[in-house]
């Protein structure tokens, strides 16, 4: 995913550590460059918010035990899956 702006970070670098951005499991260096890119870049910082909730929704879910992988795999898909006809969607209206 890339929201086509140039970022000093780009936007799949970000995505693919936005949990351990979710976590604090980032230096503080890598911490301060997702959380820069997510100040000014919408598209990530609305998948973000989709992460934060799926974690969240997996913590109620799960009584506090760690997600089953395969589990954290079938939601992410379907909400991504749901987000493209969201996006569809919305390009065709518009």
């Amino acid at each position: 995913m890339s929201c086509g702006e140039p970022h000093e970070t780009p936007c799949s670098e970000v995505l693919a550590e936005v949990y351990l951005y979710l976590d604090g499991e980032q230096d503080a260096d890598s911490y301060g460059k997702v959380r820069h890119h997510l100040d000014e870049c919408a598209p990530c910082l609305r998948q973000y918010g989709l992460e934060q909730a799926v974690k969240a929704l997996v913590a109620r879910s799960c009584g506090g035990d760690p997600a089953p992988a395969e589990l954290r795999q079938r939601v992410m898909i379907r909400i991504q899956e749901v987000r493209l006809e969201i996006e569809h969607v919305e390009f065709r209206v518009d």
